[in-house]
């Protein structure tokens, strides 16, 4: 993989040394060079670089005003620099590493020495990409259905702490739909498990928010899933259930599920509501709306309180 690296330096000699001892080694980089801290955010702002050689000596921007900015930025605070000195002092060198160097390299550099730092931070870095790549992951995984991608039960919970909490404080509408396929265990009966998988994956993308939507998607569990819609009094989101229900009817499938005409029942529930002052009592308003949808016969909406 090819490394990119910046040189800032505002003496062209060393900028060229420093070119000369990457160009004989055997690393392949791209380099890229500016004269001064400010030349070097401005350059930021367009490339990504792997790692940064600063010196601290410069017009403008110096080498420690630069590293107090990239301290100050999300993008650039991950990236390793090496600070450049042409003083022996000690101080000079802790100061530069207390404001975030992570190494330094003392004027005039043997060349072999230069790379092979910047060779430590290269590694160093790609260990420290792939373990918050992999961080990621695995907070991707707490909080998503494996099946469907959508929003598990326990990132439900939590948005619609927070989203009920806000609604209440500030006299902002919410609604809930709680959504359940119809006749489920029949499909799995007929269809086996990689079937009912199909089925679930079908209505997860169909339920699944444009991106930028403020809508939460989940599976809330099994074969039913739940929509949060903040902003949404009862009737829109009553209406919005009615759309998908419609959608859920048309639903195609291929293969073994060709013949399945597929069904779903909705219970919408919403704030503000004088009976509902927790999330419990939401929850429980939307399911006992779904309860009520099954019990009149299925493939409808019902909402709390019933019209």
């Amino acid at each position: 993989m090819t490394a990119s690296i910046l040189i800032i330096d505002d003496s062209a000699v060393a900028r060229e040394l420093i070119l000369d001892a990457f160009r004989q080694s055997r690393l392949e980089a791209i380099l890229h060079v500016a004269r001064n801290g400010g030349e070097a955010l401005e350059l930021l702002e367009h490339y990504e670089v792997d790692v940064i050689l600063c010196d601290l000596e410069m017009p403008g921007i110096d080498g420690l005003g630069f590293l107090d900015r990239a301290a100050a930025s999300d993008k650039l605070r991950e990236i390793p620099v090496i600070i450049l000195t042409g003083h022996e002092t000690q101080e000079e060198k802790i100061l530069g590493l207390e404001r975030g160097a992570c190494d330094y390299v003392t004027k005039p550099f043997d060349s072999g020495e230069l790379v092979a730092r910047v060779k430590v931070q290269l590694k160093i870095k790609s260990l420290q990409d792939r373990l918050r790549e992999s961080n990621r992951r695995l907070e991707q995984l707490a909080r998503t259905d494996p099946l469907t991608g959508l929003a598990n039960r326990r990132r439900f919970m939590t948005v619609l702490e927070h989203t009920f909490g806000h609604s209440l404080r500030k006299s902002i509408p919410l609604a809930l739909v709680m959504i359940d396929i119809d006749h489920f265990k029949k499909i799995n009966d007929t269809y086996g498990h990689q079937g009912g998988d199909e089925v679930l994956i079908a209505l997860a993308d169909l339920l699944r928010p444009e991106p930028g939507d403020d809508i939460l998607a989940a599976r809330y569990g099994g074969e039913e899933f739940a929509l949060i819609l903040p902003e949404a009094s009862l009737e829109i989101a009553r209406r919005g259930a009615e759309r998908l229900r419609r959608q859920v009817e048309t639903l195609a499938f291929t293969g073994p599920l060709t013949d399945l005409r597929l069904t779903a029942s909705f219970g919408v529930a919403a704030l503000p509501h004088p009976a509902i002052t927790t999330i419990d009592q939401l929850i429980g308003a939307a399911d006992e709306a779904l309860y009520r949808a099954k019990h009149n016969g299925r493939n409808r909406v019902e909402v709390s309180p019933p019209d």
